[in-house]
């Protein structure tokens, strides 16, 4: 297939559409805004009938991808992260019912709140629901993510989070393409009754999903996502999620890296794999743009009395993005000050969009 430079929003797009999208349904928000803006300018979609809709809100563009996933279509949904507290309800729900078509969630996180109130984290929301979370480190993986989550979804019968941060969303790469999937047909499961949420009900689907987590655990160590990539030096280990993959990678080589590193782009968190770059290494340094929940499960399971650095501790800032000078200062690496804003760039005040209902 081609080659295309995509941000990392229209990379998610993109690999929704190949994969064989049905439906995709969005409430607008920094740095999500730009996915359902790429699927609706996309001819490919146009030719394939793909349903593309703007919803009232995110509560109600979560229940109408539900639907479509009830009925056995592949669905995308997409929000930013403070917009995951609206779309809460139907979000747990859904992972209690189950899927019949891949349903995928993508919540865009923005660490230093560039365009929010706030700087929560939705790898919080996709553990209190037992459910998978991608965390792509580039634009190549964002389309590659998407790609595969649906048939994930499938395999497992839960919704699957896609997290993404404002610097991936806005940033551009180059993606090559995987071959287009066929859309599903409209089908029923063997029994439909395991949407309907009566306790009785529900008590089984419960049990259902809690027999997946091991299945779930399994799938991520076995990924192509998580890696460990050997060092010279076992002083130091690193453990970098997602997109401070990406900053890591910018103050050390992969082909030459002077420590051992545990790259983890699909949760839930691989624990053989954590536990083998524990072992081998005197200290460890968690590095994710976000929350430390990393960090905290980490310290949560293991407890082993060796030293582990990131947020908790004050190695990362507890607060603000991710961005490789910190990364490098962490690592004890000289760092160095950008150019200067000049005196004649005059400060913008934020501002909603154009077109958005809320500037009223």
């Amino acid at each position: 297939m081609d080659k295309l430079l995509l941000l990392g929003d229209e990379a998610i797009a993109q690999g929704a559409i190949d994969a064989g999208l049905s439906g995709v349904y969005a409430y607008p928000g920094t740095p999500s805004t730009e996915i359902m803006e790429y699927v609706q300018a996309s001819k490919q979609a146009a030719e394939l009938n793909i349903h593309r809709q703007w919803s009232a809100n995110e509560k109600t563009a979560m229940e109408a991808a539900i639907g479509m996933s009830y009925a056995g279509k592949r669905t995308l949904v997409c929000f930013k992260h403070v917009g995951l507290n609206v779309a809460a309800d139907a979000f747990i729900n859904a992972a209690i019912t189950g899927v019949n078509g891949g349903l995928v969630v993508l919540s865009a996180d923005d660490p230093s709140m560039h365009s929010s109130q706030n700087e929560q984290d939705s790898r919080f929301y996709a553990k209190f629901a037992m459910i998978p979370i991608l965390e792509p480190s580039n634009q190549q993986e964002a389309y590659d993510m998407t790609h595969m989550a649906f048939s994930l979804s499938e395999r497992l019968n839960v919704p699957v989070m896609i997290r993404i941060t404002t610097r991936l969303a806005h940033s551009r790469s180059g993606v090559a393409r995987k071959a287009v999937v066929p859309q599903n047909t409209m089908k029923l499961p063997s029994d439909p009754r395991q949407f309907v949420l009566l306790p009785a009900i529900a008590r089984v689907n419960y049990k259902k999903l809690l027999g997946t987590q091991h299945l779930m655990d399994t799938l991520s160590e076995e990924s192509e996502f998580n890696v460990i990539i050997k060092g010279k030096s076992s002083k130091l280990g690193i453990i970098a999620t997602g997109i401070a993959y990406n900053y890591l990678m910018e103050n050390i080589s992969e082909d030459d890296c002077p420590y051992y590193v545990l790259k983890i782009s699909q949760y839930p968190i691989p624990p053989k794999q954590v536990r083998e770059l524990y072992e081998k290494c005197d200290e460890i340094l968690v590095l994710e743009d976000g929350y430390p929940i990393v960090e905290d499960m980490i310290k949560g399971f293991l407890n082993l009395g060796k030293p582990v650095h990131g947020r908790l501790d004050g190695t990362i800032p507890r607060d603000g993005e991710l961005n490789p000078a910190i990364v490098a200062k962490a690592l004890g690496m000289e760092t160095y000050e950008g150019m200067p804003i000049p005196a004649v760039v005059k400060k913008r005040p934020p501002s909603l969009c154009l077109g958005c209902g809320h500037r009223d």
